[in-house]
């Protein structure tokens, strides 16, 4: 952050972020070294407090972005967002599998000779989803997904059908959180362009599940109408051109973010069931460490899912894409690497230390 021109560091937004990673080093540096159980929760308890202190770290750079989108190419400001949003997710990743696996050690049924219960999360490795079903992940999704199209156009509205097909039991290692926010965010904006389309019945949204022997791919496709001409060229850019104002308003109604799922708060009725819905098969509820710590009114349209689903995407080596016929609808396309065949794609250090 300190190579950005000091007219864009001095904005109170990217001043505050700065702030908050500036402390946190000045925290983690004076820790000593860790030698018994007793050091690490210590630690533990400073870890989780620096997570929470971060929730604000998404929206205020948004909000710095958008106002200081004049000041900067739009290329050069998208390219550090990029770069400073792939570096934190990488130190939330370890952060969040220590802080889990600590969580998993001070298990009761982690000791010797201990029963396991039924219900315990074995599947999981820290915040690793050893066996993620791509259909019960969509589903999921879908259901929320529904439910906040109902809960934000009103039951008279018609919500499109979502069919699922190809490789439905594809079933390979991620951390459940990223997928569920990145294919959250592509059937939310499937539903909502269908629905605002007004075609009665709606057109079903169609989901393709491809399985591969090194990576999944996912495709959803759409007939709500593809991308307005005007919007395409801010598609993935943090900066959101002609929609920039609406925008920085309704960020200001978040304070915090932790680019989740679980963080789209419903009415307890409708939560209720979606959760219920949600809590089938292999697949039991998993809220990552951030879930409960943050909530968003879910019709609320930031313009950053997209952009933070590509980050998220080709963190783990993957990709998303978009194709876009105008006047007919979007299909979006998801590769998902299996995780344990590829290296996350972290940031150069030249470019880490550049931000």
């Amino acid at each position: 952050m300190q190579t950005l021109p000091y007219v864009v560091v001095t904005n109170p937004h990217m001043s505050h972020v700065y702030e908050l990673y500036y402390k946190a080093f000045e925290t983690l540096r004076r820790i000593r070294e860790i030698k018994t159980v007793e050091d690490n929760d210590k630690y533990c308890a400073i870890v989780s407090e620096t997570l929470r202190e971060h929730l604000s770290v998404i929206p205020r750079l948004a909000m710095g972005v958008l106002e200081c989108q004049d000041l900067m190419r739009r290329e050069e400001m998208d390219k550090f967002m990029n770069t400073l949003l792939r570096s934190r997710i990488s130190r939330r990743v370890i952060a969040e599998q220590h802080l889990a696996l600590t969580e998993t050690f001070n298990s009761p049924w982690h000791f010797p000779d201990a029963k396991i219960p039924i219900d315990s999360n074995t599947d999981f490795i820290g915040e690793v989803f050893l066996r993620c079903n791509a259909r019960e992940v969509v589903e999921r999704c879908a259901k929320v997904a529904q439910d906040i199209a109902k809960e934000a156009f009103g039951s008279q509205h018609p919500i499109p059908e979502i069919i699922l097909e190809g490789h439905l039991e594809a079933t390979f290692p991620y951390i459940l959180s990223h997928l569920e926010y990145i294919i959250g965010e592509l059937l939310r904006n499937s539903i909502q362009a269908v629905i605002e389309r007004k075609a009665d019945p709606p057109p079903p949204i169609e989901v393709l599940i491809c399985e591969a022997p090194q990576h999944v791919i996912i495709r959803i496709s759409d007939q709500g109408g593809g991308v307005p001409r005007e919007i395409l060229p801010y598609l993935w850019s943090f900066s959101k051109g002609p929609r920039s104002k609406v925008r920085l308003k309704n960020l200001l109604q978040v304070p915090k973010m932790a680019a989740t799922m679980q963080e789209l708060k419903l009415p307890d009725r409708s939560n209720a069931s979606s959760n219920k819905a949600g809590q089938k098969g292999s697949m039991k509820s998993h809220d990552s460490s951030l879930g409960s710590l943050t909530s968003r009114p879910p019709n609320l349209r930031l313009g950053m899912g997209l952009p933070m689903s590509r980050v998220y995407s080709e963190y783990w080596a993957g990709s998303l894409e978009l194709h876009s016929l105008e006047g007919y609808g979007v299909d979006a396309f998801l590769q998902i690497s299996k995780l344990g065949n590829k290296n996350e794609q972290l940031s150069t250090r030249a470019s880490m230390d550049a931000v």
